[in-house]
C-alpha cells in the first residue's frame, strides 16, 4: 500500500536502483571490502552569471552511481584520513531545458567520513559529455556549454547509515554538480546544480574487516623548505565566440614548506604567455578605437601567489591565490585562483591538472609537469 502512494519517478528510481545494485553486485562478487551506491538527485541551477538566466527553466534531476573501495588502515595515510573510500562514479543529469540537453559524466572520487562515519563527504573529478552543446546555427542559445566534452566536479554531503537491512543501507543529503569547459572553447557560461539527493548502498561482502590503528600515524612530520619548478600548457579561447583557440604556456617557480604529513604552504611566481590574450588585445585595439586600447600592448603577465597543498597518498589537492604584479592589459581581474590535483611519481617528479580562474570566470585548464627539489 505504501508503494502505491509514492510518486511515479520515485518508484521508477527505486526499481532501477535495485536492478543496478543486483546487476553490479553479481559482476563484482569477487571484489571484497567495497560497496555500490545509487543516488537520485533533484534541484536547481544556481544563477552565478546573468548570461545563463534564460536557461534556468526547470528542476534538473538525475542519478549518480558509484563503486567504492573501502580502506582499513593498511597504509598510514588511510589512518590519518579516518579510513576513506576511493572509487569511480557515473552520473546522468537531465538539465530540464532543451537548449542544455542531458549530461553524462565519469569521475574518480574519494569519500571522507566524520561523526562516527555517519557523515560522508565525497569529492569527484572527471569528464562529462553533453548532448546539445553550443552551435551557432542549430543551438545558438546554449551559452553554458561551448563544447561537447566538459570538465566536471561534484560534491556530496550525506548522512549515511550502512547495513540497515543485511547488506543494504541508505544515505541522503546535499549535492553540488559543476560543468564547464574552462574556456577551451567559447562560450563557457557553465552550470552549477544544487540538489537534494537520496540513495541506497549495497555492501559487496557480508561484514567489514577491523580497522587497523598504528601509533606511527600520529607521529609529527616536518621537512625543510623545498623548491619546485613547473611547466603548464593547454589551449583556450577568449569570450568572443569564434575568435579561435590558441595555446598558452606557464612557467612557475615556488618554495614549499611541509608542515605535517597532510599539509604544506607555498609561495612563488608565475609567468603567463597566453596567445589568446595577444589576439584579444589586437582585436580590441583595432575594432574599438574608442576604448583607447593599444593593439601592441604586451600580452604577457607575471603573478605572485601563496598556496596550500593537501597530501593524500600520492595525490595532492592544490589551492593557490595569486596577484598580477605585471599586468599591462586589463583582463578580468588582477587576482587569480588556481585549484586542482597533483600526482607524484616518486618523491620529486609530479604531474598536475589545475583550473585557473578569476573569481567565477574560468580562464584555462592547465596540464603540467614539475619537479620538487
Amino acid at each position: 500500500m505504501f508503494c502505491c502512494l509514492l510518486p511515479k519517478f520515485i518508484k521508477k528510481y527505486i526499481c532501477y536502483s535495485v536492478l543496478i545494485v543486483f546487476g553490479f553486485s553479481f559482476s563484482q562478487e569477487k571484489q571484497k571490502s567495497s560497496f555500490i551506491d545509487v543516488n537520485y538527485f533533484k534541484g536547481t541551477i544556481a544563477l552565478h552569471d546573468d548570461s545563463i538566466l534564460r536557461l534556468i527553466t526547470g528542476q534538473p534531476e538525475g542519478t549518480i552511481i558509484g563503486w567504492n573501495k573501502k580502506t582499513f588502515g593498511e597504509k598510514l595515510w588511510q589512518q590519518r584520513y579516518n579510513y576513506p573510500d576511493y572509487g569511480v562514479s557515473f552520473s546522468f543529469q537531465n538539465l530540464k531545458n532543451p537548449t542544455l540537453g542531458n549530461n553524462y559524466a565519469l569521475y574518480a572520487h574519494y569519500n571522507f567520513y566524520f561523526f562516527k562515519r555517519h557523515l560522508l563527504f565525497r569529492i569527484g573529478q572527471g569528464l562529462a559529455y553533453t548532448t546539445n552543446p553550443f552551435n551557432k546555427i542549430n543551438n545558438p542559445n546554449n551559452v553554458a556549454f561551448g563544447s561537447d566534452i566538459l570538465s566536471s566536479t561534484y560534491i556530496l554531503l550525506n548522512y549515511k547509515k550502512e547495513r540497515i537491512f543485511n547488506v543494504f543501507g541508505i544515505q541522503a543529503g546535499l549535492s553540488l554538480i559543476h560543468y564547464s569547459n574552462a574556456n577551451v572553447r567559447a562560450p563557457n557560461g557553465s552550470t552549477n546544480t544544487l540538489a537534494l539527493n537520496v540513495g541506497l548502498t549495497y555492501n559487496l561482502d557480508s561484514q567489514d574487516k577491523e580497522y587497523i590503528k598504528d601509533d606511527k600515524a600520529k607521529e609529527k612530520y616536518r621537512e625543510p623548505i623545498k623548491y619546485n619548478f613547473a611547466f603548464r600548457s593547454g589551449v583556450n579561447e577568449s569570450d568572443i565566440i569564434g575568435s579561435g583557440q590558441f595555446p598558452f604556456y606557464i612557467l612557475s617557480a615556488y618554495a614549499d614548506k611541509r608542515l605535517s604529513h597532510k599539509s604544506a604552504v607555498q609561495f612563488g611566481v608565475d609567468a603567463f604567455f597566453s596567445k589568446f590574450l595577444e589576439e584579444l588585445i589586437l582585436f580590441e585595439g583595432t575594432a574599438f578605437p574608442e576604448r583607447n586600447q593599444d593593439p601592441n600592448a604586451d600580452y604577457k603577465r607575471v603573478g605572485l601567489f601563496v598556496g596550500h597543498e593537501l597530501f593524500i597518498n600520492k595525490l595532492s589537492i592544490v589551492t593557490q591565490l595569486g596577484y598580477y604584479v605585471y599586468y599591462p592589459f586589463d583582463f578580468e581581474s588582477r587576482t587569480y585562483i588556481r585549484v586542482g590535483f597533483k600526482h607524484y611519481f616518486g618523491k620529486k617528479i609530479f604531474g598536475a591538472v589545475t583550473l585557473k580562474a578569476h573569481g567565477a570566470r574560468a580562464e584555462a585548464v592547465e596540464f603540467g609537469v614539475g619537479i620538487r627539489l
